[in-house]
């Protein structure tokens, strides 16, 4: 409920902003969100603008924009300035940091999928009740780093790796 007309109290702004109050006292702490002023008996009273902030805070933490980042450029904005260069170049970082991992997620879905591969194969010419020693292979040799720079057509071990995994 508002404490005054026009403002709110934590909890109505951290339950419009979907967040908890822990999160405004982080966010004011961080100095993404003003400290507001406080009632005389000492409840935050934060503006309507308030809640518009934290919804701002919130999108860009969900585009991956830190605390920290949004601190420094918002402290520029909130005293006139235009921090707008600073903040395209932060959305490309993040733009590359992105790709960079979606190259290592494809890489790990192909090494996964070799992985896999392999193990069908040793599954398949194992005897009834004999191990594969599947999370053995997992370590074994070079294998590994091997699987970290194939391309998935290139799934095939090599002699000597075919007599280390016969062992």
């Amino acid at each position: 409920m508002s404490v005054d007309k026009g403002s709110f109290g934590a909890g109505e702004l951290a339950k419009r902003a979907g967040v908890s109050t822990d999160t405004l006292r982080h966010y004011e702490r961080k100095g993404v969100l003003t400290r507001p002023p406080r009632s005389a008996n000492g409840y935050r009273q934060y503006s309507p603008s308030a809640l518009d902030r934290v919804q701002l805070v919130r999108r860009a933490l969900a585009v991956g924009f830190t605390l920290d980042e949004l601190a420094k450029v918002l402290r520029v904005r909130d005293q006139g300035g235009a921090p707008c260069a600073e903040v395209r170049a932060l959305a490309s970082a993040k733009l590359s940091e992105v790709e960079t991992r979606l190259r290592d997620l494809t890489d790990l879905r192909n090494e996964l999928r070799t992985m896999l591969t392999d193990w069908d194969k040793r599954l398949s010419q194992r005897g009834q009740g004999e191990r594969a020693h599947l999370l053995e292979s997992l370590g074994a040799g070079n294998q590994r780093e091997a699987w970290n720079h194939r391309r998935v057509s290139d799934v095939h071990l090599t002699k000597r790796e075919k007599k280390g995994s016969s062992k």
